[in-house]
C-alpha cells in the first residue's frame, strides 16, 4: 500500500463534472414554530465546503492525486470561492468555465443535533451550451498527456450530456482510464466507458432489474454490464458493502466495516475519486475497489463532506480486516 501511495503524487486525474457548493447551516431546535408544525432552529455556526465534482477532486487531491477539473461556475460570489479554493488546493483550473447565464449550484443542508432537518439547492439544470462544451473538450484534449485517468461526475445538473461524454470518449482513446458516478436517467449516455459506480437504486433503474437479493443484484450488475458495454461495475451497497463486477465474468463483494454511519454525504465521490486514483495509479481493480471501500467507510463517519486520507486508509485496512468473497 505505502509503494502505491508513493505514486499517487505522479498519478493525473482529469475530473469532468458538475461543481457545487455544499453550505452548512448548524443549529439547535427547543421549540416548534407556533407558525407552523415545523422546528425552530437556532443557527449556531455556518461554513461552505466542496461538493459534487468539487468533492470528488478534493477527495482525489487528499490522497495526494494530481487534479485537474473541468466545469461550469457562475459569475457570482460562490463561483468566485470555488476557484480560490480550487486554486488554495492546488487544482489545475483551465477546464473552469463561468457562465453568466447560470449560478453556481448551492445544496444547502440545515442540521440539528446531528440530523439533516431540511434541504434547498439553488441551480440551473438545462444543458450547457455548445460554446462550452467546446471549452471542456478543447481543455480535455490539452490535458491527455499529463493525466492516466478521467473521472465523469454526473449529478445532472446539465453538464453531463450525450454528446459531451461521446466527445470525450473518442479524444481520450483507449489508453485512459474513464470512469463515471452516475445518475438515473442519463445511463444510455455511459455506454463504453470503462467503469460505473450505481448505488443500489441506480443500478436498479439502470438494469431495469429491481434489486432485493443476492440473486437479483448479480442479474443487475450483467445486466448493466451488457447494456453498456463497460469493462468493470462497482455497485455500492450502502452498509454492505459494494460488489464489482469484471468484464471477465468475475463477481467480487466486498463488505463494509462495521462503524457508525453519520452522513453518507459525498461517499459516493470518495468512492469514486479513491478508485479511480488507486487503478490509475497501478492497483488491481479489485484491490482499487477494497481500497475505496475503506475510505468510504472513513467519511460516512463525520457529518458533511468529509474526505480520506492515505494514513486513515491505512488504519482502517489494519483494524478492519474484510472478508472479500468472489462468485
Amino acid at each position: 500500500m505505502k509503494e502505491l501511495f508513493k505514486k499517487f503524487s505522479n498519478t493525473g486525474i482529469l475530473i469532468i463534472g458538475d461543481l457545487m457548493v455544499d453550505q452548512y447551516i448548524w443549529g439547535k431546535v427547543k421549540r416548534i414554530s407556533p407558525e407552523a408544525p415545523v422546528p425552530v432552529v437556532e443557527v449556531t455556526s455556518e461554513n461552505l465546503q466542496l461538493g459534487g465534482a468539487a468533492n470528488v477532486a478534493n477527495n482525489v487531491v487528499a490522497l495526494g492525486g494530481k487534479v485537474f477539473i473541468a466545469g461550469t461556475i457562475g459569475q457570482d460570489d460562490l463561483g468566485k470561492l470555488l476557484m480560490n479554493k480550487f486554486t488554495e488546493k492546488g487544482f489545475n483550473t483551465d477546464g473552469i468555465v463561468i457562465d453568466g447565464e447560470r449560478p453556481t449550484t448551492v445544496k444547502t443542508r440545515v442540521i440539528a443535533h446531528s440530523q439533516q432537518v431540511v434541504r434547498f439547492d439553488k441551480e440551473v439544470k438545462s444543458d450547457i451550451s455548445n460554446s462550452t462544451l467546446s471549452l471542456i473538450l478543447e481543455y480535455v484534449t490539452s490535458c491527455l498527456p499529463k493525466i492516466k485517468g478521467i473521472i465523469i461526475s454526473d449529478y445532472c445538473k446539465g453538464l453531463i450530456t450525450k454528446k459531451l461524454v461521446k466527445k470525450i470518449r473518442e479524444v481520450a482513446g483507449p489508453g485512459k482510464f474513464i470512469t463515471v458516478d452516475p445518475k438515473m436517467g442519463h445511463f444510455d449516455y455511459y455506454k463504453g466507458v470503462d467503469l460505473i459506480t450505481p448505488n443500489v437504486n441506480e443500478a436498479t433503474f439502470g438494469s431495469g432489474i429491481d434489486i432485493i437479493n443476492e440473486e437479483t443484484l448479480i442479474a443487475a450488475g450483467k445486466a448493466l454490464m451488457k447494456k453498456l458495454q463497460c469493462k468493470a461495475v462497482i455497485i455500492t451497497r450502502g452498509d454492505e458493502g459494494m460488489s464489482l463486477f469484471e468484464k471477465n465474468g468475475k463477481i467480487t463483494h466486498i463488505p463494509t466495516c462495521a462503524r457508525e454511519v453519520y452522513d453518507v454525504t459525498g461517499a459516493g465521490d470518495t468512492v469514486i475519486g479513491t478508485l479511480t486514483l488507486s487503478h490509475a495509479a497501478g492497483a488491481r481493480l479489485t484491490d482499487a475497489a477494497i481500497i475505496a471501500n475503506h475510505a468510504a467507510g472513513i467519511v460516512v463517519g463525520d457529518v458533511g463532506t468529509s474526505v480520506a486520507s492515505q494514513r486513515g486508509i491505512l488504519k482502517s485496512m489494519k483494524t478492519c480486516k474484510l472478508e472479500i468473497i468472489k462468485s
